[in-house]
């Protein structure tokens, strides 16, 4: 289902949604791509209106300055909003708010929605646009749908009718092959208070794995190290990310300076808290959502025009501080930009044998990039406890589409947790490194955190 739903009551527009989904076989057809859809599957044309315009390739490469310090100058910086939502405006832009900005927009006074002229970023290289052709007559879900068969690299599903489908585009969409990078996050409580805790990490997909067997079940490896504060400098964890986590589990482990030992760390996974959020952020809640999918039933909503965090320049402006971004309730919001554009939606319901914190999520996925954007967290009564906002920015100098910023608000606490913030990062991240397998075993740990 490619084109975009039109305006029905919700309930009628779920089931008609899930019926086709449900009916739809595998679309195999790869003259669509380069033709009425993008080289990654998305529409290609603009929408009825116009407020979404056509994809015209992207951000290309010198679209605007850098600066020395790795500050990507704001392409868009001279637009005004066209509009802004706040509670008092909300019922007049319903049908492009999602559930979840409907429950900011009362929970917290300081949350508003700046909307601003929209543009279709999004690019990724030419080699990995080719891949992704070649993938829609040869890519297959394994039994279950717990990983990929016959998977190199390239959004392997551009053509998707599952929900699966789109949820394995994002968990496989295009990071750089490789990054080094160095960025921050924080738990903000409801008075505004917060500890930033800093990191350095480097990550590498299987193409940028020069010994990797073809063959191998690993999607990435990835080590991020803590740099502060003091009580927690210096701890290191390790995960090799399978493709099938569920014939094999994610192999992590973790060095803790204080022990001077490195140990296995096999909670790194599902509902366990992701560290130092203290619990407001779980493991697969990272990017967006992360490893196996195999604890819930995934059904795809269809596709929907919905104002969504993009563009987010001014987010990740290295001329404000982390203190000017992080205020009490959310994000500061001058600092945000939300824009119109397609979004497929997944519904995630948890399978009756199976346990999680959250009972039913719902993601917004953008079509040019594979990048969740927003999601929708319920717990175990059906209510809505979490609601997570993705801001992205396209990297353009390299070709990659990346979060300037991943938001988690509890609802009922009243506080959130940041993560991917980079204001204070003096430098830009280097990409696209081939690097060995060597650089990521466990024995590497000690070293790295002393």
């Amino acid at each position: 289902m490619t084109s975009t739903m039109k305006t029905l009551p919700l309930a009628a527009l779920l089931l008609v949604a899930m019926s086709l989904a449900q009916a739809q076989a595998k679309d195999t057809d790869a003259s669509k791509l380069g033709g009425p859809l993008t080289p990654v599957g998305a529409e290609q044309s603009g929408n009825a209106d116009g407020s979404i315009p056509a994809w015209n390739g992207g951000l290309k490469p010198g679209a605007a300055a850098i600066e020395a310090n790795g500050n990507y100058i704001d392409p868009f910086a001279a637009e005004k909003p066209l509009y802004v939502i706040t509670k008092a405006n909300a019922e007049e832009y319903k049908a492009l708010l999602t559930a979840g900005q409907h429950a900011l927009l009362t929970r917290f006074a300081n949350y508003r929605i700046n909307v601003y002229p929209s543009h279709r970023t999004a690019r990724i290289p030419q080699k990995y646009q080719d891949e992704s052709r070649a993938n829609v007559t040869k890519v297959e879900l394994l039994e279950g749908g717990n990983g990929l068969k016959n998977y190199g690299f390239g959004v392997p599903f551009p053509l998707p009718t599952k929900g699966l489908e789109v949820i394995w585009n994002h968990l496989t969409r295009y990071r750089g092959g490789a990054v080094q990078r160095e960025f921050a996050s924080a738990t903000v409580q409801e008075d505004g208070a917060y500890t930033l805790v800093t990191y350095d990490s480097l990550s590498a997909f299987r193409e940028n794995v020069k010994d990797l067997q073809p063959d191998a079940n690993l999607l990435f490896y990835t080590y991020s190290r803590t740099t502060s504060p003091a009580r927690y400098a210096g701890e290191v964890v390790l995960a090799h990310e399978p493709i099938d986590q569920v014939a094999e589990p994610r192999n992590a482990w973790q060095y803790i300076p204080g022990q001077r030992r490195v140990r296995r760390a096999p909670t790194v996974a599902y509902d366990s808290s992701a560290r130092y959020t203290f619990g407001q952020v779980v493991s697969d809640s990272l990017d967006g959502y992360n490893g196996a999918p195999d604890r819930y039933e995934w059904n795809l909503l269809g596709k929907q025009e919905r104002l969504v965090p993009y563009n987010a320049y001014r987010l990740m402006d290295k001329h404000h501080s982390y203190d000017d971004l992080l205020k009490a309730g959310v994000v500061n919001a001058d600092m945000t930009r939300y824009e119109k554009h397609r979004v497929w939606v997944v519904e995630a319901t948890l399978k009756p044998s199976q346990r999680h914190v959250y009972s039913k999520r719902r993601y917004y996925i953008d079509e040019d990039s594979w990048q969740i954007l927003g999601a929708e967290l319920y717990d175990s009564r059906g209510e809505l406890w979490r609601v997570q906002e993705n801001h992205m920015a396209q990297f353009h100098d390299v070709e990659v589409p990346y979060y300037a910023g991943e938001m988690t608000y509890d609802l009922i606490a009243g506080r959130y947790a940041v993560n991917n913030i980079t204001n204070g990062v003096n430098h830009k991240w280097t990409w696209g490194q081939m690097l060995t397998k060597s650089e990521f075993t466990p024995a590497q740990l000690k070293r790295l955190g002393n």
